[in-house]
């Protein structure tokens, strides 16, 4: 099957498979059930038993209602599985929890001696994961009532497949908003964080507890702001670091107190990136880790206070919510602040203001208000008959405090002050005086919060961040709330090229717009560097600036000419190998050009930048 077919005219065949319950080898199937669904509705159906040799268990035939009579009775796998890959030609299997299917029949294909077709799969609890994300509880039937759908019969094979399909046609029209072609649809359910690997999983490695380390040649190194890459002797990755000192902190590895881990023991050859800040060395660590999966990095966990609050809006009734991390998608993100209490309080005090949801995730279904929404506090949603355009509008109205100007704190003030004016011009004296109670505690809440009041999309920026020494910068454009480009700092003609292609690339409109994980995780990063940093010089790039307001802002700062200062350069320490293998791990410095191959080059890299480019094929 073609995966860059369009996904509004794919087919799917949604499949179920019931077991005997053992697992492993051991496992053999003894009921399908499949659903074609095409268009949003559901097609065809096709069910039938298949005779298992290993008995069944009395468990397993209470479980299921399958008894070993009729499984007894049932054609082999042999004689039905034919059918089934006929049926699989040409489109999508769709099936819940669609790995255990897939293992399961192709093991049954094997057994028979019958090609397995590899279909495209489809798996609808990574759909609901992605575009249900308030909905916790993933199970078929809890899944099914959450979207609306009765469940009357389960664990049979046809049954559960009906029910899986009609979850998937719930979630087909935010899947296609998502997704234009079926490629596009399997990448929107893979999982954010693959799989990491293990350093007994490179090449030649295994566990080596208990062997002496042998430290690489780290002399190479500079004593400069950057990222080190330990390697195997067979060059691949095993551990990306960065520091502000490189060759001393990679020296460090091998200390004798250090732990004594699997990668440590297999590290040989160590090459680098050296950066001109400590914010870049940052930036560059996260990228490369998530480019090269090196197995003895660990997943990076922010051990910071920031907090960010933020609105998702890929569901009913979006709300407002507090959290370590930025939303990622269609969202909007305030912050980063310091202090959870302090932002759930400003959090509860907005919903109040605008009648917003002040319920969880979840969004029962009342027969009354809550006590916020008899007090004329929340809008109700939870009744079920709101207009979402009434409840949109004022959820607007609440970001949009931070969103445009500079002051969000002074915006959030001025709305409580306009609506107390108006309560009492309406004679509306009790809420006046509610409101003017509200204004005291926000003005001394909005006072002890610390941080960026304001949504990270409506402020783009060019960002200069100081070597630890001083005397050499790093720039980073942040656009969109993305980091559009980064990288040395340059003459004033080539900032003001890269300006404005960051502008081009990142939507420097103020509007809020869509954001890849990556992206929420870069900028997440060096927001909170920012934050911790509140002396680093910033130049607004709403609106854009002139020639005259860049050159003004650089000023008599030190720049790179792109090439010449070898502390931009990446050095390769003593790497055993061939001229072929080397190129490629080598990095490429940047060339100077036409000034249109340069923007050019930055808008086709936005979300990459010049730092991921050392290890590109030439």
């Amino acid at each position: 099957m073609d995966p860059s077919a369009p996904l509004a005219t794919a087919e799917f065949l949604v499949v179920d498979t019931e077991t005997n319950g053992l697992g492993g080898e051991r496992c053999e199937l003894t009921e399908i059930g499949a659903v074609l669904v095409g268009g949003g509705e559901l097609h065809d159906r096709w069910e039938t038993l298949v005779a298992a040799p290993t008995p069944l268990s009395r468990g397993i035939q209470r479980f299921t209602g399958i008894t070993q009579a009729m499984v007894d009775q049932a054609p082999r796998a042999e004689e039905i599985l034919p059918q089934l890959a006929q049926l699989m030609a040409g489109r999508v299997l769709v099936a819940h929890s669609a790995s255990f299917d897939r293992r399961v029949l192709r093991q049954a294909f094997e057994r028979a001696g019958i090609g397995w077709p590899a279909p495209p799969v489809l798996c609808t609890v990574a759909l609901a994961r992605r575009f249900a994300p308030l909905v916790r509880q993933r199970k078929l039937a809890a899944l099914a009532g959450s979207l609306g759908i009765d469940v009357e019969v389960q664990h049979r094979a046809l049954p559960d497949a009906e029910t899986c399909a009609r979850v998937l046609c719930a979630l087909f029209p935010r899947l296609g908003a998502s997704a234009t072609t079926i490629e596009d649809a399997l990448a929107a359910t893979r999982p954010a964080r693959p799989r990491r690997l293990r350093a007994g999983g490179t090449d030649g490695g295994h566990s080596l507890r208990g062997a002496r380390k042998r430290r690489p040649d780290v002399s190479g190194l500079p004593d400069e702001p950057g990222v080190y890459i330990f390697r195997n002797a067979n060059g691949q990755p095993l551990y990306v670091g960065k520091s502000v000192t490189l060759r001393t902190r990679a020296r460090a590895h091998f200390a004798p107190s250090s732990a004594s881990t699997d990668w440590a023991m297999q590290a040989e050859l160590v090459d680098h990136r050296a950066t001109r800040s400590e914010l870049g060395a940052l930036l560059l660590e996260r990228r490369l880790i998530r480019e090269l999966r090196p197995p003895g990095n660990v997943r990076i966990k922010h051990e910071d206070r920031f907090v960010y609050v933020r609105c998702r809006f890929d569901i009913a009734f979006p709300m407002l919510e507090v959290s370590p991390q930025p939303a990622a998608g269609h969202a909007v993100n305030i912050g980063p602040l310091r202090g959870r209490h302090l932002a759930a309080e400003l959090v509860e005090q907005l919903n109040s203001l605008f009648g917003l949801r002040h319920c969880g995730r979840k969004l029962p279904r009342r027969e009354h208000p809550s006590a916020y929404g008899q007090m004329g506090r929340c809008l109700s949603p939870c009744l079920h008959d709101l207009d979402p355009n009434v409840y949109r509008r004022r959820l607007d109205d609440a970001l949009g405090l931070f969103t445009v100007g500079g002051d969000a704190a002074g915006a959030v003030l001025a709305h409580v002050d306009e609506q107390m004016r108006a309560a009492a011009r309406e004679e509306r004296f009790e809420r006046a005086a509610w409101l003017r109670r509200r204004r005291e505690r926000l003005a001394v809440l909005l006072t002890e919060l610390d941080g960026v009041l304001a949504a990270t999309h409506a402020q783009p920026r060019l960002v200069l961040a100081e070597h630890p020494r001083g005397g050499a910068w790093d720039a980073f454009w942040l656009v969109g709330g993305r980091v559009a480009d980064w990288g040395p700092l340059t003459g004033a003609g080539d900032m003001l090229r890269r300006t404005r292609a960051a502008l081009r690339a990142g939507d420097g409109t103020g509007h809020s717009t869509w954001l890849a994980p990556q992206d929420v995780e870069d900028m997440r990063t060096v927001g909170t560097w920012l934050a911790s940093h509140p002396l680093t010089a910033e130049l607004a790039l709403s609106p854009a600036p002139d020639a005259e307001a860049l050159a003004a802002f650089l000023g008599e700062r030190q720049v790179d000419d792109l090439g010449a200062d070898a502390s931009g350069v990446e050095h390769v320490a003593r790497l055993r190998l061939s001229a072929n293998d080397r190129q490629a791990d080598r990095a490429e410095p940047r060339r100077v050009g036409d000034a249109g191959e340069a923007a050019d080059l930055a808008l086709a890299q936005p979300q990459l930048g010049p730092g991921l480019d050392l290890f590109a094929q030439p």
